[in-house]
């Protein structure tokens, strides 16, 4: 398959390039820019890809469920179709293994799919209908009839750490198309050959399928200005996005202060907190610390559910699985960073936390490795009087660094998990006998967590009806939505009430007389 990248924008069916600006690429593995040159999106390419949406979302919405399933069906095939192609391209930006790619593929065509079915299926729409009481006194009752209905054009913000499944064609994209929604796609500067490649995936489903061309565009940028006027302009109804904590709530603060408020859908990130009893670090400390350092290393820890704090009692069991973690994280051998600028980031955040009194370093210190992306992973250790009380500990390191919170007793666990931030995912590890003592604790992380786990680790999220991904702030901006999982549509729907319209006039779907 033959694509050329034109590293211009893709509104509707059009390409252009007006703004001067431009940027590049980076392969962080080679060291060297990719070619060709990307235009950053101007502010008038930027306002008629959002007309464009709003024009075909007026089509686009009223499609029928079988119609829409098979426009998802054709964009994973579409995708496929490429997919050699949006691999050797996402692999050169981002330095993330070919296997961690082709399975990241699989995933995104697997979500796209997964929604095609959910959209036929119907339930998704809770259309409900309450029958007149014409014979109610003192007052009849009309007749009412509801569903939810999609909110209209969706900004959709691309992900550094996931190129395909949390970027262009990814679950935001799949999810507000399933809802009705047309999309307006900002690539992520760090990969934005593939994402050119996943938009004119998209393109050509659109074309196959004779929906109107504006469903969908993709503009690109290396700054905050185009995504900035993205989320201002007034005609977006909803953003999505995933990346981190600033970024995230930098779209939020703009989409509130419009005249017309707007709800971001943004996932930020966590520490995703482990808490291991004494019992089942008694019974397999070594096994239990081989899962943990896997999970934090994995994807160079820029995972947004790589675990970044344990908690444990002192004891031969906790020190069985800190040495048996800090032998094994040791020996890892650096992993490629996605960006030189997150990695910037990443060796910034531990320099500041070497000095803090009390924390101790248990692998060896990072250094500076020219203009690499490469970095290996840490293990700081620190008493939990020294962690409670201490905010900037509890921050999001991201990369593949985490803390041991040392504890005296169990009943500690508590005070740390009170004193933590929403997280994505809370871990839970105990032995069969130490459940009763459990508890209170899972019913704190309840609070706490979008997902908690037993004897388990965070890293590796199904996509699945029951899956949430999400959590409390700053997990998230919005703890009521999942954006992993067939949960994902809802953030891009609205109820509406129809009271006594004739049926002619109601959608399709409230037109049955048997509701």
């Amino acid at each position: 398959f033959c694509m050329q990248l034109t590293g211009m924008q893709l509104l509707g069916a059009a390409e252009t390039s007006t703004e001067t600006t431009t940027f590049r690429a980076f392969d962080p593995l080679a060291g060297c820019f990719l070619e060709p040159l990307f235009s950053e999106a101007s502010d008038e390419e930027t306002d008629q890809a959002v007309q464009l949406a709003e024009e075909a979302f007026a089509i686009y919405r009223d499609t029928t469920l079988v119609q829409r399933s098979r426009f998802l069906e054709e964009i994973a095939r579409q995708l496929e179709s490429v997919g050699g192609l949006l691999i050797d391209r996402a692999h050169r930006e981002t330095g993330l293994p070919l296997a961690r790619l082709e399975g990241e593929l699989g995933r995104t065509t697997g979500q796209i799919r997964m929604f095609a079915r959910l959209i036929e299926e119907g339930t998704w729409l809770d259309a409900r209908v309450d029958a007149a009481m014409p014979e109610r006194t003192p007052l009849p009752r009309p007749e009412f009839r509801s569903m939810k209905i999609a909110v209209g054009p969706v900004a959709v913000f691309g992900a550094s750490n996931f190129p395909l499944a949390f970027s262009v064609a990814g679950g935001d994209t799949a999810s507000a198309l399933a809802a009705g929604c047309t999309v307006v796609a900002k690539g992520h500067p760090a990969h934005p050959g593939a994402s050119e490649i996943a938009g004119r995936a998209i393109q050509a489903a659109i074309e196959r399928c004779s929906l109107p061309a504006g469903v969908f565009s993709l503009l690109q940028g290396q700054g905050t200005k185009v995504g900035a006027a993205l989320v201002r302009h007034p005609l977006i109804k909803a953003v999505a996005f995933t990346g981190s904590l600033v970024g995230g709530r930098a779209l939020f603060d703009l989409a509130v202060a419009r005249p017309e408020p707007i709800p971001v859908f943004a996932e930020m990130g966590s520490i995703n907190p482990m808490f291991l009893m004494p019992g089942v670090l008694d019974e397999k400390a070594e096994e239990v610390a081989e899962g943990f350092a896997a999970s934090l290393v994995l994807g160079t820890g820029q995972f947004c559910t790589n675990p970044g704090l344990v908690v444990g009692v002192k004891g031969t069991g906790l020190d069985r699985f800190m040495a048996r973690a800090q032998g094994l994280l040791a020996e890892q051998e650096a992993g490629v960073m996605l960006t030189a600028a997150i990695k910037q980031n990443y060796q910034s955040r531990l320099q500041a936390i070497e000095p803090v009194s009390g924390v101790q370093g248990l692998t060896p210190a990072v250094v500076a490795s020219g203009e690499d992306c490469l970095v290996r992973p840490t293990l700081f250790k620190v008493n939990v009087d020294d962690w409670l009380g201490r905010a900037e500990l509890a921050e999001e390191v991201f990369g593949p660094a985490a803390f041991l919170v040392v504890c005296d007793h169990v009943d500690q666990f508590l005070e740390v998990a009170r004193s933590l931030q929403g997280q994505l995912t809370a871990t839970l590890h105990a032995a069969a006998d130490e459940l009763s003592a459990c508890s209170s604790l899972v019913r704190l992380l309840e609070r706490k967590a979008g997902r908690i786990l037993f004897n388990g680790f965070p890293t590796g999220v199904e996509v699945c009806g029951a899956m949430v991904h999400g959590g409390p702030y700053p997990a998230t901006t919005d703890s009521r939505y999942s954006s992993v999982g067939s949960m994902a549509i809802e953030r891009f729907l609205r109820p509406i009430c129809f009271q006594n319209l004739p049926l002619s006039l109601l959608p399709e779907v409230l037109q049955n007389e048997s509701l």
